[in-house]
This record gives C-alpha cells, structure tokens and sequence, in this order.
C-alpha cells in the first residue's frame, strides 16, 4: 500500500449511509429486520440491530480498505473463538447467499459490509473513575489476546494503517496541518519528536507478531464483579489489527486509560503489571512502552483534530476529542525517564545503582559524627496541637538542633507532616528526596565527584557522568561551566559569618530536567531510583527509617484476636489526629467522618494537658476520696433530667449497658427485657444479649436468651410500616410480647433502646413511640433505659440528650464514648432508688470509671464542649451537611435516604428507591473509594448499606463541604 493510500484514509468521513438504507441491507442481505441504532465510530459507520431475538453489529466500511485486509478480521476472531482462555470474540454472520463479506452500493457510492454477533456487556470508558482491579483486568485481557493471537497469521495484516505506531512519526507531520492553534501544533510535534527519538534505539529489538492494536475502554466488553467493579472479558472492532509491535499494542491500552487517571500516569502501571505477569515483556519493550504511550496520544489528538476539520458533524469523534486531549496532557506530565523507571521497576526488572565508595566529602571541614538528624515525620515528638501547619516550623526546628551540635539536617526519604494537606482528594507530595543542612555560614563545599558545573533556576548543579548533585544555599568559588575534578572547592555556605546557613542537598539522574524536592507516596519506588539518597555525603542518619506497616499488621494479625477486626481490607497506618483530621505514617490527611469517640477532636490540647497534669499527680480508683469524682458525678447529674441525681461511672458503653440491665432487675425483681430489632448495644454478656444486630453478630436472631424478647424494628425507612405516623403500627408488636409475658406468669424488667436508631443510621423513631412505649412498660411495673452512647452528649445539635427528641424522659440513662473523648470513660445516670436497688445484691466497682485520671477526662471535656460551643457546631453544621446530602438526591437515584440530624446523619445506598433493595456491595466500594479521596467512611445498618456520619463535633463547614464533594465525585464518577 502507498503512502498515497494511506493519506486518502486519513481524509476519509464516516460512510454516508443512513439507518433507512442501513435496514435495507441487512434485510435485502441477511433476511433480518429489527430496531437500528447507531455506534460511534470515527471511519466506519456501525449500527446495533436488535432483532427482538438477537442483537449484532452492521459494519459498513469504505471500498479504499481493500478485502484482504476484511478477510483478515474475520479470520482473527475465528482464530480466537478456537483458543481456550482467550478473551470472547464476536462471531461473524454470513449473508444469505454465504458470504462474509458483501459489496453494496449506496446513492451510487460502493461499501464493504459485514454482520457480526453483538457481544454483550458494559465498556470500560463510561466511567469517570476506574478502580486498580478493573485496570489490571484491561492489562490481563489484552496480554491473554496477544498471546492469543501469537501464532495467528494472515496476509491481510501486513497493512499501511494510520494506527501503527512504527509509523507514528511520519503519519503525525500527516496529521499536524490540521492542527489550527499553532502553539498547540508546536507542543504536539515537540513531544513526538522526543518519543521517536527514545524509541528508535529499541526499535530493532521490539517483537512483531499480530496485535489488535486497539484494545481501549471503548472495545472491551465487561462483566460486574462481586463488588460491582467492571471486569473486561471480551474484545469487539478488529479494525485496527495488523502486524505490528507488540509493546505497541499495550501502549494503546495504557494511553487509552490515561483519560480516566484524573491527570496520574502511574494510575495504568496495574495494567502493565498484569500483563508483563501473563505475557513478558524484555526490557527493550518496557523502556520503550511510555515513548510509545506518548506517540499514540499524539496521534489521537492529531487524527482527531482532522477528522473533525473534513467532518464536522461527527459528534463521536468531537466528544472524544475532549478525552483524547486528556490522555495527551496526562501522557507529557511527567519526564519520560520517570515513567520508564516506574515501568521497570513494576515488572520487577532490577536497576543498576551509581557507584559512590570513591567520592569525596561534600563538607570536608564537618565531621559527620557530630550531625544531629531531626525527625520532621508523622511520629515526631516535636509536633503537637497542629503547629507542624506553621510554615517555618521545620526550618526552626532544625536551626534549634543546629544550635545544640556542629550541624543538624534532615532526613531524606522522610515522610514529612509539614507537607501534608487537608482536604485534599489527592494524596500530598510528602516523601522528601532531599536533605537540608544547618551549619555555620561560610563551610567549605567541595565536589565530591567530578563533572561539569551548571546554574539551574537559581541553583548550583554539578554535572556528574551519571549523576548529578544540586545545591542550594551556596556562596559558589566557581565560574559557571567550570569542569572540576573530584575534592575541588565549589565554595561555602550561604550566610554572614558567625551566623547559622542552610544548604540544601539532593542527587539526581535526570538529564536536563530538575526534579522535585518531594514525591507523593505513590510515586516513592520510582522517584528514589532517580534522586537517590545523599548518604554517601551526609551520613546514613540522613535516611530516615521506612515505614514497615505490612510487618506491623502482620504482628497484630498474628496476635491480635481476629474477632477485633479493622477498618478496610489494606488498612493505612494511622499514627496521628488533630480535630478532624487524622494522619497516616506517610503523611497522607484523612477527614475522619466517624469518629464518634473522640467527640472534641483528636490531640485536643486541653485536654492532653489535663491529663497529663492530673497522672502526675494521683491516678487510682474510686473508692478512695478525692474531689474529682464528685465534681463529674455532680455535673452528669445536673444534665439530666429532674430526678435523675444519682450516677455510676464505668469504662465503656458495654459496661453502661450490661449495668443498666443490672439495676433494672434488681430494682423490679424480674428478668425478662424488650429490646429492638436492629440495634446494637454492647459485646459484654447482657448488653449483647439484647443486640440483635446482625451486621454485628450474623448469630444474634437465633442465639438471644429466652429473657430477651425482641420487638419490631420500628424503622420509619425500610421497615414493614413507614412514616412518622406509625407508632400506633409498630406498638402492635411491643404489645404482642409484654402479652405473652404476662401470660407465661413472669413480670418484666424493662425496655432498652437507642431514642435514635443509632445502629441503622441515625433513623428518627415514629413520632410518640417511646413515649408510648414507656407508658406499657412502666404501667407493668419495668424501667426505661435509654442508650444515649451513640447519639447523646449533644450529638444531635438540636438537642443534649436523644430522648429529648421524643419528648420522654426515661428511668436509665446510658453513656460513654464522646464522654471521654477515647479515654475509656462511660457513666449511668438514673434515680436514687434504682440506683440503691443494686446495693442489696452487693456493691458495685469500675477499676478505671471513676479513677481520677476519668474524672478529670469527663470534667474537661464538658469544659471544653461548653467553651467551644460544639453542641451550637453540631447543630449548625449538622443542619448544614443534612442539606447538601439530602440535595444528591436529586442527581444519583442511588441516595435512597438521607437519616438522622446534627453530626449523627446517615446516607442510605438502594438500588431501587421502589424495593429498597439494599447497595451493600456499592456501600463498601464507595467508602473504598471515599478512603482513596481522603475520606475516612465506614457502612452500618443490618444490611451495611448506610454510611455512618458521626464525625468529631469540632467538624467545619469546609470539612463538612469537602465530604458533600468527595462523595458526589464517587457517585458522578464511579468506584
């Protein structure tokens, strides 16, 4: 074929055929008839038929494609459909009189036309966002495809295609005149030229063999896994196969996923692991994969520019062109070297390292036992109540380190917490590939190596044979371009004499091009091996300890009870909090939306301080005399309701709970209790007794006591009655069992329950349902416990207390978690009468409840609570976030409900708003995808499918704002 062919196909519009003429053929031709609709395409014109029994794809594609090169699909698809474990083909459908392939004429114009099955399932490119698994799936697939088709051969692929990428140079001048912006035209032709150039070195050594060359989002058929993540199986359009490289084929899949990488060339190394797993690749084809990546997404956009400029009603190729132009911008964001590295190093291929054991000292004058090496990490010490946030704060701690030694510096390879953003759906560039050095102004710098010296935006670059050294805060003694040899002067440290310089020090790789001071996490394993550590120059102290999470989880998983189970499959290691905010040991920022414990806010100074004040002074336990423990006792009473004077401190919920069970059997003398379905009350013997949660125990509907009589949910969302109005509904199933206890002889102890369906979400009770309640329950003598653990202590913001929403006041308040703010803290309030009923059996003690250290926990944090009006927060916050949720209603059918007020909301997943049928796989996918964007979220409710809102009540309209935005960006993108 010539190169006069191949520009004619490069000008060639989509067949001008219409659905009319379209339904003629394959009626006239295939004896079929069905409902048409069209499928993109940017030269072929392609309709789905449905037949009401069958489905396939007409292809109509212009006469300049010669047969052979027809014949040639076909037989790939055959070839495949005979392979065991080759991805799904479509199968090709003859015409009525045979043939493969049939020529028809159309207003005088002649068409090439084939039927194929249509193969069913979803594509790849519909979404926004695709999680890791589905990436390496589209990796997998295409490397089982080429390993498919290795042994495949046909005359029709030996073609002059403008997709090949051994052509991409020449077809790109082609295809840049249609460029108009001559800026961009110079950016695209720039950035091709380099990739030709970082090929052509590999290009003897790249394997051909047949590739179809065209395995993107749009051509891949998938299936839903059982977390609903998009698996690709099949394979649909032969059109672009040919012989050609192999690499070239998996650098068309990775460009064409860069459009949903949200601008992260890393976001495709899955891709490129699975399929160097299935189908290896040499090194010749690694390093020249990226090159590649970048002259396909040259193309696209140049292809695309001209297809639109000789069609402009091609609104297929329009709307890809936004896409393509993305995957152009995500393909040039960082240095080739970068993603060629990041390549190798992900198909495990070992790098070589640069030689350091004949360097000279950097600081000849310095004695490197004598550097102090701060720690500016997660863990430090030298950081508390936020005040890493302060943007000097690491230069003053290293200035101070410096004051107390000859030198002080930091540490390379250091995850440091100053670099960590807030509310960032990225994780921040917090790994330090650098060292900075306190020193005494006016210290000797001499080369330690010999090369070439160069000034770079502002700093000082020795040129080395493989590495180069870059300085800053440098008084430099030579002349720019000077050649020095090994141990020669380069000059001093910046600064007046007698005073304190910085020098800032950091090796690299790269050739021509300045690397970053910090990498993100991610990016770590590659970043390194460019800008390795100055060790060989400022002592191995320089490097910081590498986190050993996996070692860490390993020691908990070997000895920690399984049952104690942990948030998400590949937990972060979280060492830090403050307010809202909580840090993993790479510095990574989460906003943590259910932390209900720690109701002031993590690392609350105050609070740390009271604390650590009052352990110096006397810890002990509770019946000893001291002041606090009257105090807290005196203020617990004085919030709640009239009579209810008398408390007892304790150490959790569970303890609360399984104590308030206690009391109300010794003060009626009978055993028997009503609990609801769906709640949660504790793990201690009692207090799960009357759990019947089964998100919790999947046991508890079929283990509870016979003491235990559960009673209907009375769930005004997915129950059996809904509404505010059905109370008098739900009472049906409260009177049932107090009528078969009556009748069995026995009397009733008493009712717990949550004024809030807590463990469902947040769910508001039917309007009078407790007060209901009560009324049966005391008229027969039991006492009313209401477990406020969960949605008290001013977590509604509208009200202190949860039952107060229900205009009730009950015998038994519970309490703890936010009580303590994570100190085991927890308290029952109820009257003196019950609470002298307990006596008879015995006295009642709580090691921790009521030690003094508790005390001062529980008076602090109402003190603080009061001071920084967080119950005011909750409320105004709360009503604040409320509205926004219940406002995605309106765009995601996938928002059923939104529970709850204040800062205890909960935002229920349905399928169907009709059924209720309960998201609980696209729950846990969601809040996977929430922890990606720095959102800690977590599922609750017995089919975990509502997220549970419950964050520190410290939480701020942006806080509240960034979780609204992070999770309508997981709904509008996918998880």
């Amino acid at each position: 074929m010539t190169d006069e062919t191949l520009a004619r196909r490069l000008e060639l519009p989509c067949p001008d055929v219409t659905a009319e003429e379209a339904g003629e053929i394959l009626q006239s031709r295939y004896g079929l008839s069905g409902t048409l609709s069209e499928l993109g395409s940017q030269q072929d014109r392609n309709y789905r038929v449905d037949t009401g029994e069958q489905a396939y794809v007409l292809k109509i594609c212009h006469m300049v494609y010669e047969t052979i090169e027809l014949e040639a699909q076909n037989a790939a698809m055959r070839h495949l459909a005979g392979i065991e474990g080759a991805p799904r083909v479509p199968r090709v459908v003859a015409s009525t009189d045979g043939q493969d392939i049939i020529a028809v004429v159309v207003r005088d114009q002649t068409y090439q036309v084939r039927l194929l099955e249509y193969l069913e399932g979803e594509g790849l490119s519909g979404p926004a966002h695709l999680p890791g698994q589905s990436v390496a799936a589209l990796g997998a697939l295409c490397a089982n495809l080429a390993r498919s088709l290795a042994d495949f051969d046909h005359p029709g692929l030996d073609r002059n295609l403008q997709w090949d990428l051994r052509r991409a140079g020449p077809v790109a001048v082609q295809l840049l005149s249609a460029i108009t912006d001559g800026a961009a035209r110079d950016r695209i032709a720039k950035n091709m030229v380099a990739a030709v150039r970082r090929v052509q070195p590999f290009a003897p050594a790249l394997r051909l063999q047949a590739v179809h060359h065209d395995v993107t989002g749009d051509n891949v058929v998938s299936r839903r896994d059982e977390k609903g993540r998009l698996i690709p199986d099949g394979v649909i359009d032969f059109g672009d196969i040919i012989r050609g490289w192999l690499v070239g084929d998996l650098a068309v899949t990775c460009a064409s996923l860069l459009h949903q990488a949200d601008g992260d060339p890393f976001f495709v190394l899955p891709a490129v692991k699975a399929y160097h797993e299935i189908y290896p690749l040499k090194e010749e084809e690694l390093r020249a994969l990226w090159p590649l990546v970048v002259a396909r997404a040259v193309i696209l956009v140049a292809s695309s520019e001209q297809q639109i400029s000789i069609d402009p009603e091609n609104e297929y190729v329009r709307a890809n062109l936004v896409l393509e132009q993305r995957i152009f911008d995500t393909a040039i964001a960082v240095p080739f070297d970068l993603m060629e590295t990041a390549i190798l190093k992900t198909a495990g291929v070992e790098l070589p390292t640069v030689a350091t054991e004949h360097w000279h000292p950097l600081l000849p004058d310095l004695d490197l036992q004598n550097m102090l090496y701060v720690d500016l990490g997660v863990e430090s010490q030298h950081f508390a109540a936020g005040n890493w946030g302060q943007g000097d704060m690491d230069w003053r701690l290293l200035a101070r380190a410096a004051s107390e030694a000859d030198a002080a510096a930091t540490r390379y390879g250091e995850y440091r917490l100053s670099r960590s953003r807030l509310l960032s759906a990225r994780p921040s560039a917090t790994y330090a590939l650098h060292a900075d050095i306190c020193l005494a102004a006016g210290s000797a710098i001499a080369a330690p190596f010999s090369g070439r010296i160069s000034w770079q935006n502002h700093h000082l670059v020795l040129e080395g044979a493989d590495i180069s050294l870059h300085l800053d805060g440098i008084d430099p003694s030579v002349e720019d371009g000077a050649e020095l040899e090994a141990g020669q002067a380069i000059g001093a440290v910046s600064g007046e004499q007698g005073s304190l310089g910085g020098l800032r020090v950091q090796l690299s790789t790269l050739k021509g091009t300045e690397p970053p001071l910090f990498c993100t996490p991610a990016e770590v394993f590659a970043w390194s091996e460019l800008c390795p550590s100055p060790a060989a120059l400022l002592g191995h102290g320089v490097e910081a300890p590498k986190p050993v999470d996996a070692e860490i989880l390993a020691v908990r998983t070997a000895h920690f009870a399984a049952a104690q189970k942990h948030y998400y499959e590949t937990p972060p290691r979280i060492e830090r909090g403050w307010k809202e905010h909580m840090f993993d040991v790479e510095g990574r920022a989460y906003l943590d939306m259910v932390n209900n414990v720690t109701i002031l806010g993590h690392g609350h100074p105050r609070l740390a301080d009271a604390v650590g004040e009052q352990w110096l002074r006397l810890n002990t336990n509770s019946r000893f005399h001291y002041a606090a423990v009257a105090d807290l006792s005196e203020r617990l009473a004085a919030l709640a309701p009239e009579g209810l004077d008398t408390v007892f401190l304790v150490n959790s919920g569970s303890e609360a709970n399984d104590l308030a069970l206690r009391l109300a059997w010794a003060h009626t003398g009978a055993r028997n209790m009503l609990s609801l379905l769906e709640a949660y009350h504790g793990w201690s013997v009692a207090s799960d007794a009357v759990s019947t949660s089964i998100a919790d125990n999947p046991r508890a509907l079929t283990t509870r006591p016979d003491w235990v009589h559960p009673v209907a949910a009375p769930n005004t969302y997915r129950g059996e009655f809904r509404g505010p109005d059905s109370t008098g509904d739900y009472l049906q199933s409260v009177l049932a069992a107090l009528e078969l206890i009556d009748g069995s002889g026995e009397r009733l102890a008493g009712f717990i329950a949550e004024p809030v369906y807590g463990n469902a979400g947040g769910i508001a009770l039917p309007d009078g349902y407790l007060a209901a309640v009560y009324g049966q329950v005391r008229a027969r003598g039991g006492v009313c416990i209401a477990d406020e653990v969960q949605v008290g202590y001013g977590r509604l913001g509208h009200h202190f207390w949860g039952f107060e929403q229900q205009q009730v006041v009950p015998d038994i308040i519970t309490v703890a978690k936010g009580m303590g703010n994570g100190h085991p803290l927890g308290a029952v309030i109820t009257t003196r009468a019950i609470a002298d009923s307990l006596e008879k059996e015995g006295y009642f003690f709580s090691s921790s409840g009521g030690s003094p250290v508790s005390s001062v926990v529980g008076i602090t944090v109402l003190d603080i609570m009061a001071d920084e009006a967080l119950q005011q927060n909750a409320r105004e916050i709360g009503d604040r976030l409320k509205g926004r949720l219940v406002a995605l209603m309106d765009h995601h059918p996938l928002v059923g409900a939104v529970h709850g007020m204040g800062l205890y909301l909960g935002v229920e997943f349905v399928r169907d708003r009709a059924t209720l049928e309960p998201a609980t796989a696209e729950t846990a996918a969601i809040c996977a995808r929430l922890l990606d964007l720095g959102v800690i979220m977590q599922p609750t409710g017995d089919h975990l499918n509502v997220l549970k809102i419950k964050p520190p009540l410290c939480l701020t309209a942006e806080s509240a704002d960034f979780f609204v935005d992070m999770l309508e960006k997981v709904l509008s993108e996918g998880w």
